[in-house]
């Protein structure tokens, strides 16, 4: 190693020996990870807590893991130490990383954390670690799902399925900067923080006649349909969308529903399956650009923030997955 500073012989960390329910994750000690060539060492600051990162932990979405497995995704930390062949960072670098815990590298929720260069970003001056650290998937996701995979147009239409969430709060948030008229769909108590993301319009996901509504809403049809919630009624908002429009399909890992084939050929729309776990360093790499210039802005938010120390992991899964509360959770390690 080199350009390091003095780091312990161990970290603290969250981390399972086998994938199952949240019980399994254990806290305590490690031995401190080793950096080669093209990798940094970071001291971790704020670490999300996604939904991906219960799947992964409980086996629901296969990956390669070597256990003893450290959880999680998403971190903010500073520059401890950098391995050969690395330049562009130095020691009390503050950066972030959105692409751990998957593909064979561990995850981040550690005092500290091994990270590939080439999928190290440094963060803008004055952006809170923790509030960075809360949308750093969500954000990721919006920005790939809409410019990568639907290529959004200024002047479209979009529908955002579960507004009020942390990605569709995203979504709101990216398409409106890019000049799409957005259209979404909520609980009606979530309708105004859904128009304070950028939606022009907010319906009841609940309403009987929804399809009518969005309809109404957008006579010449929808161009991007987003339904982040997963539920994904197909029969009824197929038949929404415009001429090569384009539906972003993501969540519900067991999903199942029937595709009205008709009205998706006639009107050569298509469907696309995403997930950001696939996407390479380099797509990560441009959509941190994205990222780092909104949260610069002020202009990339989450809805609230709960922060944990690193020793409740397990307790943020299980609120994670018994749907409790319906902001975002951020892991702080204990000094």
């Amino acid at each position: 190693m080199s350009s390091r500073v003095t780091v312990p012989a161990t970290v603290t960390a969250a981390y399972i020996d086998a994938t199952g329910p949240a019980s399994r994750i254990h806290v305590g000690k490690l031995p401190m990870p080793t950096i080669g060539g093209g990798e940094v060492l970071i001291r971790t600051r704020a670490i999300a807590v996604n939904h991906v990162d219960t799947y992964v932990r409980s086996g629901a979405y296969p990956t390669p893991l070597t256990f003893p497995f450290v959880i999680g995704r998403d971190a903010v930390g500073t520059v401890a130490a950098v391995g050969a062949g690395v330049s562009g960072f130095e020691g009390g670098d503050t950066v972030w990383c959105n692409s751990l815990g998957h593909g064979g590298r561990q995850g981040p929720s550690a005092t500290y954390a091994a990270v590939a260069a080439e999928r190290l970003y440094h963060l803008p001056g004055d952006v809170d670690p923790v509030a960075a650290a809360a949308v750093l998937h969500t954000g990721a996701t919006a920005y790939l799902g809409l410019f990568r995979e639907a290529h959004l147009r200024i002047g479209e239409t979009v529908v955002v399925g579960g507004g009020a969430g942390g990605v569709g709060g995203a979504v709101l948030q990216l398409a409106s900067a890019a000049g799409a008229r957005v259209l979404a769909t909520a609980r009606p108590d979530d309708a105004q923080w859904c128009r304070a993301n950028g939606a022009d319009e907010v319906f009841d996901y609940k309403a009987p006649d929804l399809p009518k509504r969005i309809r109404h809403a957008a006579p010449e049809g929808v161009d991007v349909y987003w339904d982040t919630s997963g539920h994904h009624d197909l029969e009824s908002t197929v038949p929404l969308l415009a001429h090569r429009g384009r539906m972003i399909i993501m969540a519900a890992l067991t999903g199942h529903t029937p595709l009205p084939v008709g009205p998706l050929y006639t009107r050569d729309a298509s469907l696309q399956g995403f997930a950001i776990s696939n996407a390479s360093a380099s797509e990560l790499a441009d959509t941190a650009v994205a990222l780092n210039f909104l949260l610069a802005r002020g202009t990339l938010r989450a809805r609230e923030v709960q922060t944990l120390p690193l020793s409740q992991a397990a307790q943020a899964h299980m609120i994670l997955e018994e749907k409790r509360g319906r902001g975002r959770i951020v892991l702080l390690p204990e000094d």
